[in-house]
C-alpha cells in the first residue's frame, strides 16, 4: 500500500448536519480493517465532537480545534499543542456583541459577520492570531496554527508520512492540510477553490464522496499516488518532457562498470531530498558514503544491526545509507535475503521508507546457482537496483522492473539482457546513447526514451575505503601488461596499484605512462578528475625520468588517499 492512512475532515465531509451516515461509518471501518490509519482532522471542540460523534474511537488519532488539539482515542489522552486564547481577548469580543462566542483551549470561534470586529479587537491588542473561514465559521488561532500543522503533529506520533496520506475535505480550512497530503481530494459539494487545488473531485457530496474515495483507496491506490508531486523528476527528453520516476516503480540501473550509475543514482537521492521522501540506500562497496540528506549505519569493520536501522528508519524524516563493506561478497546473499523481509514488514506498516536503492545489486539479489530460488516479496515498489550485470540478478527480481535507466555504449545491450531474462520483446530504435544521456524505457508501454539526466549538486569524491584498499571489480582494476601484452598484473585498488608500480620494470612503467593509461584509469574508473587531471600532466612531461614519474603519481594518490582512508568519511 502506498497510501496507508485517510486524514478527513469532519462537517459536510465525513459528516452531513453533524451527523455520520451508517455506510460512511461502515466505509471507513472496512478501510480500516486493510491495517491503514484513519486520522480525523476538524475545527470542532473535543467536547462537542465527543457529543455528536461517540464512535471517535474508530479513528487513531484526532486533530480538533483546526490543528490546536490532538486526541488519541485509545488511550483517551488530549494534547493542547497551541497557547491558550488572551483572556483580555476573549473578554473584548464578550464586550462587544460578539455572539455566538465558543472558547476552547486554543481557538476562540464564532460565525460571519463578526470578522470585521475580531480583526478590530486583534490589532487593537496587537496580538498575533489568525482568522480562519469554514463556510460562516470564524475560527481565531494562534498564527500559524492550522490544520496542517494538526495534521504534521498527528503523523509525527504515528510514525507516517503526508506523503503516504490521502486527505478529503470541502472548506476553506481544509486547503492546508489538504495540500500537505500525497493524494488531495474534495467531495462534490466542496468550494469551488477547494475542487480547483484536489488531485481528485468526487462524484458524491458529503459521506457518499468518503465511501467513494475508500473504494479508490482499496481498489486503486497505486493509480492514486500518480500525482507529480508523488514522482521523481530525473531528467528530460528529447521532446522536452519531464520524466519521472513513480511512487511504485521498481527501476533498473546498468551499464558497464564507471559510466556514471552511482552518480544518476546520487541524484536521485537529491530529489528525494527536495520533496522529502524517505529513502535506504543498501552500499556495498561505499560509494555512498557522506551522501547529503543521510546517516551512514555500519562500518568498514562492522556490520550494522537491525535495530540501528531501524530505529532510524522509524523517523519519517530520516534517510540513510546501510554500509554493508564489512559484508564479504560471497555472504552478501544471504545478509540482504535476511534484510530484506524486516523492511518489507516495515513498508506494510508505515509505506516507507519511499524509496530503496540496492548498490551492487547482482550481489545483493543474484541469480540462484544452487537451483533454489530466493524469497522475494510479490512486488518491490519504490526500489531502484543498480547493477553492472544484469544478467546474474535473479530473474524474479528482473521480472518485477517497471522502468529500466541503461547508461553508457553497453545501453542496448542492457535492455536485450533484461528483455531475453524476462521474456518481453525489445523496443524499436535501440542504440547507443552519447555520453550527455541515457535511455529510459517502460516495459509495459513500449516507448523508448533518450533522456538527458539531471546531475548531482553534490560532490561525488570517490571513496577511500573502496578504492584506496577495497575490492575494485575486474572489470575496474588497472592491468599492467606492458607493451608486448606479456604481463597482466592487477591493481585492484590505488594501494596495489603504488605497490605494483614500484616493482615493475622501467618499460613497463614507461609504456602506460607515454598512453595516458594512468590518468585515463584515474578518471574513468576511479572517477577522480583532480587526481587524473595531475597524473596527466605527469605523463606528458617528458623531462621526468621514469622514476621521478612514479614518485610523483604515488605522492598524488596517497596525498587524497592514504590520510583518509582510515576516517569515518573521505568527504
Amino acid at each position: 500500500m502506498y497510501f496507508i492512512a485517510l486524514a478527513t475532515d469532519y462537517d459536510g465531509t465525513l459528516a452531513h448536519d453533524g451527523i455520520v451516515g451508517r455506510s460512511t461509518f461502515e466505509a471507513i471501518q472496512r478501510l480500516k480493517e486493510t491495517g491503514r490509519k484513519l486520522i480525523l482532522v476538524t475545527g470542532r471542540e473535543l467536547p462537542d465532537l465527543k457529543r455528536v460523534f461517540p464512535e471517535l474511537d474508530i479513528f487513531d488519532t484526532v486533530v480538533a480545534e483546526n490543528g490546536a488539539v490532538l486526541y488519541q482515542p485509545d488511550s483517551g489522552e488530549e494534547k493542547t499543542i497551541a497557547p491558550e486564547p488572551p483572556a483580555a481577548f476573549v473578554e473584548a469580543l464578550a464586550a462587544r456583541g460578539v455572539q455566538p462566542l465558543s472558547v476552547g483551549n486554543s481557538i476562540v470561534a464564532t460565525w460571519e459577520p463578526h470578522q470585521a470586529t475580531v480583526l478590530e479587537v486583534i490589532k487593537a491588542q496587537g496580538l498575533e492570531l489568525d482568522i480562519v473561514f469554514n463556510k460562516g465559521a470564524v475560527m481565531i488561532l494562534p498564527s500559524g496554527v492550522n490544520k496542517a500543522t494538526g495534521l504534521a503533529a498527528a503523523l509525527a506520533e504515528l510514525g507516517l508520512s503526508a506523503h503516504n496520506v490521502a486527505g478529503v475535505g470541502d472548506a476553506e480550512n481544509d486547503h492546508a492540510f489538504l495540500r500537505a497530503c500525497g493524494c488531495s481530494v474534495a467531495v462534490a459539494n466542496a468550494l469551488p477553490a477547494v475542487k480547483d487545488t484536489a488531485d481528485l473531485v468526487t462524484a458524491g457530496s458529503r459521506g457518499e464522496g468518503v465511501e467513494e474515495l475508500v473504494a479508490a483507496l482499496m481498489e486503486l491506490d497505486a493509480d492514486l499516488g500518480r500525482a507529480p508531486r508523488n514522482g521523481l523528476r530525473i531528467g528530460v527528453d528529447q521532446e522536452g518532457g519531464d520524466i519521472q520516476l513513480r511512487p511504485t516503480d521498481c527501476v533498473l540501473i546498468a551499464g558497464s562498470s564507471g559510466i556514471g550509475k552511482s552518480t544518476l543514482a546520487t541524484a536521485i537521492t537529491e530529489r528525494c531530498v527536495e520533496g522529502k521522501f524517505q529513502f535506504c540506500v543498501v552500499d556495498p562497496e561505499g560509494d555512498y558514503d557522506g551522501l547529503d540528506g543521510s546517516v551512514k549505519v555500519g562500518e568498514p569493520t562492522a556490520v550494522p544491526t537491525t535495530k540501528q536501522v531501524f530505529d532510524l528508519l522509524a523517523k519519517p524524516d530520516t534517510s540513510i545509507v546501510v554500509s554493508a563493506l564489512a559484508v564479504e561478497v560471497d555472504k552478501r546473499p544471504g545478509f540482504f535475503a535476511e534484510f530484506l523481509p524486516k523492511l518489507a514488514a516495515f513498508r506494510a506498516r508505515t509505506a516507507r521508507p519511499h524509496w530503496l536503492f540496492v548498490d551492487e545489486a547482482h550481489h545483493m539479489l543474484p541469480k540462484p546457482r544452487d537451483g533454489a530460488s530466493l524469497a522475494l516479496p510479490g512486488e518491490l515498489p519504490g526500489t531502484i537496483l543498480i547493477t553492472v550485470h544484469p544478467e546474474t540478478v535473479a530473474a524474479g527480481v528482473l521480472k518485477m522492473v517497471t522502468a529500466v535507466l541503461a547508461l553508457g555504449p553497453e545501453a542496448p545491450e542492457v535492455i536485450r539482457t533484461f528483455c531475453g531474462v524476462t521474456g518481453v520483446e525489445p523496443p524499436d530504435g535501440l542504440a547507443s546513447p552519447d555520453a550527455e544521456h541515457v535511455l529510459f524505457w517502460r516495459p509495459a508501454e513500449g516507448r523508448l526514451r533518450l533522456v538527458k539526466p539531471e546531475m548531482p549538486r553534490q560532490s561525488r569524491k570517490r571513496h577511500t575505503k573502496k578504492y584506496a584498499k577495497g575490492e575494485i571489480d575486474e572489470a575496474g582494476s588497472f592491468y599492467f601488461r606492458g607493451p608486448d601484452n606479456a604481463m597482466k598484473l592487477r591493481a585492484q585498488n590505488l594501494m596495489m596499484f603504488i605497490q605494483i608500480a614500484e616493482g615493475i620494470d622501467d618499460r613497463t612503467w614507461e609504456h602506460h605512462r607515454r598512453q595516458g593509461d594512468y590518468s585515463d584509469w584515474f578518471r574513468t574508473q576511479i572517477r577522480d578528475e583532480e587526481l587524473a587531471d595531475e597524473t596527466a600532466a605527469v605523463e606528458v612531461d617528458e623531462a621526468l625520468s621514469p622514476e621521478e614519474s612514479r614518485q610523483r603519481i604515488a605522492e598524488a594518490i596517497k596525498r587524497r588517499y592514504t590520510g583518509p582512508a582510515d576516517a569515518p568519511d573521505a568527504g
